[in-house]
């Protein structure tokens, strides 16, 4: 459960819930660039970003898988934003006709090793583009460290979910009715 605080310089609000621990974590807002749930994936990747704290620069306009994208470099405006992101640079390739990341090139923080997010299953429910299964690769320089896949099914939009649900405790407890 995330809770994405639009101001800048407050940290987002992060637990986890552990089934085999039977216990929620919270994840501290120095620990968003950590590896989530040990995966090639951060903590902050599964955030919204304050898109104020990043300087951006559209670079070219290539074809990702025959869509034409916007290739656009974001870099963190100051040492703190690189640090608690986990990546001092970023290249993401935006399609244009729907406005979706669907490839990004991350350099990480204070290391020589980048991390390639690639989109592979891609589809619209009730209207609204899901990624439906993503790839991250961890590299260094040509060698491939570690690779993680992410899968989301059963997504469902405009449920009539009361705000009582969205609690630390309930998440232990998980959603009535599902």
């Amino acid at each position: 459960m995330t809770y994405d605080y639009k101001e800048s310089g407050k940290d987002d609000d992060q637990w986890l819930y552990l089934p085999a621990l039977r216990k929620t974590k919270r994840i501290a807002g120095g620990d968003q660039s950590g590896s989530f749930m040990g995966s090639d994936f951060n903590y902050s990747d599964m955030t919204e970003v304050d898109i104020s704290e990043f300087s951006y620069k559209i670079s070219k306009e290539p074809e990702v898988d025959g869509v034409k994208t916007w290739q656009i470099e974001a870099i963190p405006k100051n040492e703190s934003v690189a640090s608690d992101t986990g990546y001092s640079k970023s290249v993401i390739f935006v399609r244009q006709d729907n406005y979706v990341p669907v490839r990004s090139v991350l350099w990480v923080h204070k290391s020589n090793r980048r991390k390639f997010m690639k989109v592979e299953k891609l589809t619209q429910i009730e209207g609204i583009w899901v990624v439906l299964e993503s790839q991250m690769t961890t590299k260094e320089g040509r060698a491939t460290v570690h690779s993680t896949y992410l899968r989301n099914s059963n997504i469902q939009f405009n449920r009539n979910l009361g705000e009582e649900i969205f609690t630390v405790r309930q998440l232990g407890k998980g959603l009535p009715g599902i």
